[in-house]
């Protein structure tokens, strides 16, 4: 299986909209099976330090530039629940301010960030980390407080969710400072998933009010680091496209899927202002021959000179035929 070295200075390339020197990989991040296949290693969870080691040899041998982490073992306490449940039928801790009285808020400095500086030790000299969050203010906002009940508090008690949201935000940028601090990792994904296929789950004016000012403060700490910012937001965009690439001023913006707008089209429209990373829809990568999904990637590549990274629209999960995905993965690497 054909590999190469790293080279993270590509994807910096990508992510200001420059021309690499060759082909670059990307993904969120990449599936346990995934990460278990490139490394030929089982992932032991348990052993962080032993799983890290794992993940890095599974991207350099995938042919990525970077390995994709939560910084950081920071995250918020929430309900857990079955994956078979809707998002909007979630109930949550939060539901009036006497539970929000009592909620347990987490210190993002009071959590163990040291496999950050340790990565270094066992990346290959091209190699960087790309630090994501434990989620987003959105779908933390959702975990917190439930989606039912934060459609009813927009109207009962505005207030009160705009003090959740603030402390949702100002501790997600309390951990992305944190991470910015380490010289291993060159990049953040700031991920938070937005809504439908036809919409944002709340409306675009209440995102800018709740939502994108964080994100905003967030990508601001990072240029200031100059560190580059990635957008994973799954949804509809294109209400808020311009509050995304002219407010909150990411570098690039990743999650796509052909029925919402097919990465080509985003890329003829936006590529001249916002970098693309990943987007061949995940239904046609499921469903397609290889041979038509190498035929579709080629096709991408050469559209897509600059500011581009090939990859999924979303994720790799375990019902991706290998074989598919790495039609998609040889045509990058050949």
């Amino acid at each position: 299986m054909k590999t190469r070295e790293p080279d993270f200075s590509q994807l910096q390339k990508v992510m200001r909209r420059e021309k690499p020197d060759r082909p670059v990989f990307f993904e969120l991040f990449i599936s346990d099976r995934l990460i278990e296949f490139f490394s030929g290693e089982k992932l032991i969870y348990g052993n962080p330090e032993k799983a890290l080691k794992t993940m890095i040899k599974a991207y350099a041998a995938g042919g990525y530039d970077y390995t994709s982490v939560v910084g950081g073992d920071f995250a918020f306490p929430t309900i857990e629940r079955a994956h078979v449940q809707s998002v909007s039928m979630r109930d949550g801790i939060i539901k009036d301010r006497a539970s929000f009285e009592k909620y347990k808020w987490p210190d993002p400095e009071n959590y163990d960030y040291s496999l950050l500086a340790r990565a270094g030790e066992w990346m290959p000299a091209g190699m960087k980390l790309i630090a994501r969050g434990p989620c987003g203010v959105l779908e933390n906002m959702n975990a917190i407080i439930g989606y039912d009940n934060i459609c009813m508090m927009l109207f009962d008690d505005p207030d009160l969710l705009k003090e959740i949201v603030d402390h949702i935000g100002s501790r997600l940028l309390k951990y992305y400072e944190i991470c910015a601090s380490y010289d291993t990792v060159g990049m953040f994904m700031d991920n938070d998933d937005w809504g439908f296929n036809t919409q944002t789950f709340l409306s675009p004016a209440d995102m800018r009010k709740y939502v994108f000012p964080w994100h905003k403060k967030i990508v601001e700490a990072a240029h200031k680091q100059k560190i580059p910012v990635g957008l994973h937001s799954c949804g509809n965009p294109l209400e808020v496209i311009e509050d995304v690439i002219g407010d909150i001023k990411v570098d690039a913006r990743h999650s796509y899927e052909d029925k919402i707008i097919p990465v080509e089209e985003f890329y003829k429209r936006y590529h001249d202002r916002i970098a693309i990373l990943g987007g061949m829809d995940l239904d046609f990568l499921v469903r397609k021959t290889p041979e038509e999904i190498r035929k579709r990637c080629r096709a991408m590549l050469e559209a897509a000179p600059t500011g581009y990274a090939m990859g999924t629209g979303n994720s790799t999960p375990d019902f991706l035929p290998m074989e598919n995905f790495l039609a998609m993965r040889d045509t990058v690497m050949e």
